[in-house]
């Protein structure tokens, strides 16, 4: 086999993190007297939150800030009053028992037992820990790199350079960096000089001008297609 280590992406790549999403933002709503809310208000958060993260991958907000911060916006625009810092502790706390698995995550990593697997991860520590200890999962990774922990986050070189002391890494050509985000997990692979693959299983089309060594839209086509050595090519706009 080329690769001797896998690195792993968690959200939307072994846990299925729109589930744990949902699972909290319904509970601490319904904590907070508005059962509603969770699916009244999520459009903004979504719309919200994922503008935080990418000030994050950018390096423009810390985690610590963007826990609080996209809840103190959501309430703004919606003239809710909640106390922000209150709310997103009851989030985060809701989020850390959302260890809803990906199809075939258990499954390939029992298949993969003859390499070494580590977790590389943008996230705050206390829900991916959670998430990960309560899960099947627990015992399977080296090493779990949490952004927040290093103070970088994906695709900055900074987490990378983390990851490979952690693991004693001196060989990039052995290491395959798998996640499903474009501009995280396989642009930061991509400039770190490992090879990637994306998981993609709702077919996106990359139109970024990122392009991973390898795309699947099945967990078990990493192992059954690339870590096998059968061919798999990257995929234009077109065919997926």
């Amino acid at each position: 086999m080329k690769y001797e280590i896998i690195l792993f992406d968690v959200d939307d790549t072994l846990f299925d993190f729109k589930k744990a999403e949902s699972y909290a933002l319904h509970n601490t709503f319904t904590q907070f007297g508005l059962p509603q809310g969770a699916t009244e208000y999520k459009a903004s958060y979504d719309e919200i939150n994922s503008v935080l993260w990418r000030e994050a991958e950018e390096g423009h907000i810390t985690s610590v800030q963007l826990r609080v911060e996209r809840f103190k916006r959501l309430f703004t625009f919606h003239d809710l009053d909640f106390n922000p810092d209150a709310f997103s502790a009851a989030y985060l706390r809701y989020l850390g028992e959302g260890t809803f698995l990906m199809d075939g995550a258990v499954e390939l990593c029992d298949m993969l037992s003859d390499c070494r697997l580590a977790i590389i991860t943008n996230g705050i520590k206390e829900v991916q820990t959670s998430r990960i200890q309560l899960s099947p999962l627990r015992d399977v990774f080296e090493q779990i790199i949490i952004s927040e922990e290093v103070g970088c986050q994906k695709p900055q070189a900074g987490i990378f350079d983390y990851a490979f002391t952690k693991l004693d890494i001196s060989d990039k050509s052995k290491v395959l960096m798998v996640g499903d985000s474009l501009t995280s997990d396989i642009q930061g692979g991509n400039k770190y000089g490992m090879d990637t693959c994306w998981f993609n299983p709702a077919g996106k089309t990359n139109a970024s001008g990122i392009q991973p060594t390898y795309e699947i839209k099945s967990l078990m086509e990493l192992s059954n297609r690339v870590l096998s050595k059968r061919p798999i090519l990257n995929r234009t706009s077109a065919e997926i």
